[in-house]
């Protein structure tokens, strides 16, 4: 009987098709729509009730959870916590060296996970999109091998904020520490520091340490000095203790940064300050062997009699847990800072002393919009303050960059995000992908550039000949 015949279309039973059958994926699609349908039509004349049918249950779970743990989706921290498998897990990123980091987890399905540390590293389409993973950054973390302790990070939690340099994000405060002796204290680089860490929009404390090495004398006049320029000091002494409480209740339940020159003491200040408050042999000993890590001392080294500078012992950014509550992010010293969020217009609000003549001529203002202070007319910052000098050749230094920047990279920059309107109007979020870059070489042009190699290797052998005939 030919299968063309219309009477299977007349039953809604089953067609069995041998295997050999010449009909066509569409045409057996075909087909079983009309038994669906004429068995529908069927049930209606009938006056049957149909149930509706209820979907895939496994389906149903896949689609939230690709809703949910996008890898290209931004969680706000004012989001639902997403539903995490038994393979995923949402950590704090504890420190970074060069393609691997450590995630210290602190939600997961699974039981008492809380304080592994897992060795992960990161998904190769946040690097194409240029989402990178900072020290201090929530994640989420995929493929976890609870056995070997290691993961990949697969998305990161929205930040509050972060600093470029060092990087570090979901910063509280920032701890600008200088010693007075050893490396020697100089104005000029810590007004640089200053500048830079005015430059983040983050609350800064000044800490001074190393002073059981000059006079009294001395402090009363650099705290004189720094009261002129708007900071309020704190003096401490690793050595002797001095002015180490003080700091524990600034930095307590606060994620801090401590950036300064190489030498100040930064890697001794947070020994000190973390030995300072007790911790108890039993509570060691309920946390994992991961987390009693943290509180191991971090090395320190000594400043160069030669140079007068300190050595760098601190190879990598790393946040370190205070007992009291709070975390602590050792960086890396180094004596310039880049000042690359600074530009020849914000520098001046850099400064509390220019913003408090500003604010005390209110509501008079300088004549010129893009005024910058260099005795234009109508300007009310005169030049009658200490750090003047320094503006001046910050200053010099800012403009040149930014018309190097100007001749190399033009005034049109794209943004890493592009915005696309979803339903309901919504706008939407989407990682900027670079142009061409991760495309894949055509064959034509990997052959071609194999010959050009081919051809210069054959120039260069003649060219040798001929030198050693020439000899």
């Amino acid at each position: 009987m030919p299968i063309s015949s219309l009477s299977i279309f007349r039953h809604p039973t089953t067609v069995l098709l041998p295997s050999t059958s010449p009909l066509s994926a569409a045409l057996l699609r075909h087909v079983s729509h009309r038994l669906r349908f004429s068995a529908t039509t069927a049930a209606a004349r009938e006056n049957l009730d149909v149930p509706p049918r209820k979907p895939n249950k496994n389906l149903l779970k896949a689609k939230d959870s690709v809703k949910e743990l996008s890898s290209l989706s931004r969680l706000s921290p004012s989001q639902a916590r997403p539903t995490l498998l038994p393979s995923q897990a949402i950590g704090l990123v504890s420190s970074a060296q060069a393609n691997f980091m450590r995630v210290i987890v602190e939600e997961s399905s699974i039981e008492n996970p809380i304080g592994v540390e897992l060795l992960c590293v990161v998904r190769a389409v946040l690097k194409k999109i240029r989402r990178r993973v900072l020290v201090g950054d929530k994640v989420l973390v995929g493929s976890v091998d609870w056995v070997d302790r290691r993961g990949m990070i697969e998305d990161v939690l929205e930040r509050k904020l972060e600093v470029a340099d060092p990087p570090v994000a979901n910063v509280d405060q920032l701890l600008v520490l200088f010693s007075m002796d050893q490396p020697k204290l100089e104005p000029f680089s810590l007004t640089r520091f200053l500048v830079e860490a005015e430059s983040t929009g983050i609350p800064l404390t000044l800490g001074l340490n190393k002073v059981e090495l000059v006079e009294e004398e001395t402090l009363l006049a650099w705290k004189a000095r720094l009261r002129a320029w708007g900071y309020e000091p704190l003096f401490c002494s690793v050595d002797s203790k001095y002015g180490l409480n003080t700091l524990v209740d600034t930095l307590k339940e606060q994620t801090t940064v401590i950036v300064g020159p190489s030498g100040v003491g930064k890697s001794s200040l947070i020994n000190a300050l973390r030995s300072n408050q007790p911790v108890s042999d039993e509570w060691l000993e309920q946390v994992c062997s991961e987390v009693r890590k943290w509180f191991e001392d971090q090395r320190v080294g000594e400043v160069s009699m030669r140079s007068g500078r300190g050595k760098h012992t601190t190879r990598h950014v790393s946040l370190l847990p205070l007992t009291g509550g709070g975390y602590l992010a050792d960086t890396p010293g180094f004596n310039q800072p880049s000042l690359i969020k600074v530009t020849k217009r914000s520098l001046a609000h850099m400064f509390p002393e220019v913003r408090q003549m500003l604010n005390a001529s209110e509501p008079s203002k300088c004549s010129f919009n893009d005024c910058l202070h260099l005795g234009e007319p109508g300007c009310l910052v005169k030049g009658d303050w200490e750090r003047y000098p320094y503006y001046l050749q910050l200053l010099d230094e800012i403009k040149i960059r930014e018309e190097f920047l100007l001749r190399t990279l033009g005034t049109k920059r794209e943004s890493d995000v592009r915005y696309k309107v979803g339903d309901m109007g919504v706008r939407q979020a989407e990682p900027r992908l670079e142009l061409k870059k991760h495309r894949r070489q055509s064959r034509k042009s990997l052959n071609q550039s194999i010959l050009d190699e081919l051809d210069e290797l054959d120039e260069a052998d003649d060219f040798t000949d001929i030198e050693e005939h020439a000899s």
